[in-house]
């Protein structure tokens, strides 16, 4: 028999006033008794090559937790947040879990990456804490039964590449460079060549990389290009991603380029022109430029919140993370005074039962943890994001 659903409309709850809820740090609450205050924590990369994502995540986190308990909270107690730096590294991020453990923390919005979400799933499993994870992307990130992701999996990532690059007649003929040292991109990669298959595709070359070899791609660009392939696939994080588009640019090499939500982050990089990323596509399920209310709305408040910068699809995949946790918290009737495995069991209920129609589109969610919802595809065009 179907569930009854809920669905919680995030253009109704957003809130555009500006507030002094602090960039870094815990919360925008200080709370004088923790019983009647839900503990949120979050973990993910806010230092070194992935601090874009991290960033992000922890931005959109605080915003939408500040607009939840001005919205009245979670069932009527109000949320803090609190956020801890993993630098990306798995031993790093079980340190950040423990850490939030001590400050109390009842549910996880994370990890951002997904070798460290592998590692913190495994703590959270022992413990029966409610995981969310924005965007973890490996199979394995959510593999215990309290664990979930906003984000499109690994192979849902590639799979939905390859249908999207076939069926808009992007390229037939696609090379793809991947780093096979990283759970991310060979996932991706591995899920493109099955799709790849089913699409009409030839991929021309497979060049490979590793963590320890991720600063010269000449070789693997000119076997792409001897190949000739007229597109390359970059399931890979956009600190490489730049590096491959400089050296393109170097070589003489003009092929396309398609990527994933790695991709995101990429016009950041310190000291990259911009303009070498002309043209890529990566497949995501946000466009900060989409003419939608609730994505307007969101756009909006995050830019007044942090002096004028435009959110990532990172960001818009944590806002709807902490809209979920609200839903599916006041499905449950959660109150802050159940305990943290309680917790878990009530939010494993309910996460099936709501929809959150988010800023990265409407969400349902299996048993396995999967979101269900339809993918998108932006291209750079003059130093912004459009929707294609």
């Amino acid at each position: 028999m179907l569930k009854k659903k809920m669905l919680v409309s995030l253009a109704l709850t957003v809130t555009m006033a500006a507030t002094a809820f602090a960039g870094c740090g815990s919360s925008d609450n200080t709370p004088s008794d923790d019983k009647k205050v839900f503990k949120i924590g979050g973990i993910g990369p806010t230092t070194g090559d992935n601090a874009a994502y991290g960033d992000a995540v922890e931005k959109a986190s605080k915003l939408a937790a500040e607009e939840i308990n001005k919205d009245g909270g979670i069932n009527g107690n109000k949320v803090e947040f609190k956020f801890e730096d993993d630098e990306s590294d798995a031993e790093k991020s079980v340190n950040a879990y423990n850490t939030l453990k001590d400050w109390g923390m009842q549910m996880l919005v994370g990890t951002v990456t997904s070798a460290p979400c592998i590692a913190v799933a495994t703590e959270t499993a022992n413990d029966n804490m409610f995981l969310l994870t924005p965007s973890a992307t490996s199979v394995d990130s959510i593999a215990p039964d309290n664990a979930f992701r906003v984000c499109f999996s690994d192979p849902a990532q590639g799979n939905k590449s390859a249908e999207y690059i076939g069926k808009n007649n992007i390229a037939k003929k696609v090379a793809v460079i991947y780093d096979s040292s990283s759970p991310y991109s060979s996932g991706i990669y591995e899920s493109f060549k099955k799709g790849a298959k089913d699409n009409g595709i030839d991929v021309v070359a497979a060049e490979a990389f590793t963590a320890d070899s991720k600063s010269d791609f000449k070789v693997q660009l000119q076997k792409a290009e001897d190949a000739g392939a007229e597109l390359i696939f970059l399931p890979i994080y956009y600190t490489e991603a730049s590096l491959i588009l400089k050296q393109a640019s170097d070589m003489g090499i003009n092929t396309k380029f398609f990527g994933c939500d790695g991709l995101d982050g990429l016009l950041g990089v310190k000291n990259f022109d911009s303009k070498l990323a002309e043209g890529v596509m990566l497949l995501t399920p946000f466009a900060a430029d989409a003419q939608d209310e609730t994505t307007q709305k969101f756009v909006k408040a995050y830019k007044d919140k942090y002096d004028g910068e435009t959110p990532i699809q990172f960001a818009a995949d944590a806002y709807d993370a902490l809209y979920a946790i609200k839903a599916a918290g006041d499905q449950a009737k959660l109150t802050p005074d159940m305990s943290v495995s309680d917790i878990g069991d009530a939010m494993k209920k309910a996460m099936v039962d709501i929809t959150v129609d988010g800023v990265t589109g409407k969400i349902d969610w299996s048993e396995n943890g999967e979101p269900e919802k339809e993918p998108k595809a932006v291209v750079i065009e003059n130093g912004t994001y459009v929707a294609m």
